[in-house]
């Protein structure tokens, strides 16, 4: 990859909501919880040749009504919610919107157990279906069907599922490391060294966006993994990640999407 282009910039991010997707999660004691998706409006620049938008968001772990009423994972609700609000010009044309997930998509079916973990490639491929491409990550609870399984959804047009590895899309460089640093043996985490090697790869090639599920400390009020932030001191691009929930979504170069949807238009 060349190195480092025009930077991606964030240059606004709205406080308000434009619109809000209802859903239900897994409280305490197996209780189900009536919460809201909100979608933010921001503008940036460097989105890429003949993009207009980027829908970035990660940590969608509930469930919502789908079209015809059933419930379903809520990433996939959300972009029924998505379309229907590029449909009476709110949001640009899926097709010069490209999509960016930071991970952890999935809930049990009824939304009723807390840090269930399960097949996400539903939320991907409905998003590849609408829009100009996906790229992001897996979360520590996310999975992708074993083998061949695996092998066809990541040769899906559109998906670009990263994990130490890099990606150009539409002139932009992405880089990616999925799951989270613990046990190898349990499922969604990477021993220290392999997650951090993985990173050392990626930053190396300087893409001007990474993708993580486990991101790096903001300011005192946006906990992270210090050690993400060691190992991205002389990284200049922009990061995007999830995994824990900041009340203020953005840090410097950081925008953390753990239970949000970022819509970020082109300037």
């Amino acid at each position: 990859m060349p190195t480092l282009r025009a930077l991606m910039r964030i240059l606004r991010l709205a406080e308000r909501a434009v619109h809000r997707v209802r859903y239900v999660n897994a409280g305490r004691r197996g209780k189900r919880e009536s919460s809201v998706l909100p979608i933010l409006l921001g503008d940036a620049e460097g989105l890429g040749e003949g993009v207009d938008a980027w829908i970035v968001t990660s940590d969608l772990q509930g469930v919502a009504p789908g079209w015809d009423g059933a419930n379903v994972l809520l990433g996939v609700a959300l972009v029924d919610a998505l379309l229907e609000l590029s449909e009476h010009g709110v949001l640009p044309y899926p097709e010069r919107t490209g999509v960016v997930l930071a991970g952890d998509l999935y809930s049990a079916p009824a939304g009723n157990v807390r840090g269930a973990s399960g097949d996400v490639r539903e939320v991907w491929e409905a998003f590849a279906a609408s829009y100009r491409w996906v790229v992001g990550v897996a979360g520590n609870h996310d999975r992708f069907g074993e083998g061949r399984e695996r092998a066809r959804f990541e040769a899906t047009d559109g998906v670009h599922l990263l994990d130490g590895d890099t990606a150009e899309l539409d002139g932009v460089g992405f880089g990616g490391v999925g799951e989270i640093v613990g046990d190898p043996d349990k499922a969604g985490r990477k021993s220290e060294g392999d997650f951090f090697e993985r990173l050392d790869h990626v930053t190396r090639r300087r893409p001007d966006v990474l993708v993580l599920h486990q991101g790096p400390e903001g300011e005192h009020d946006q906990p992270g993994e210090p050690r993400v932030n060691g190992a991205l001191v002389d990284f200049e691009g922009q990061v995007v990640c999830g995994h824990v929930h900041w009340e203020r979504p953005r840090a410097t170069n950081v925008l953390n999407v753990d239970g949000r949807v970022v819509v970020l238009r082109a300037v």
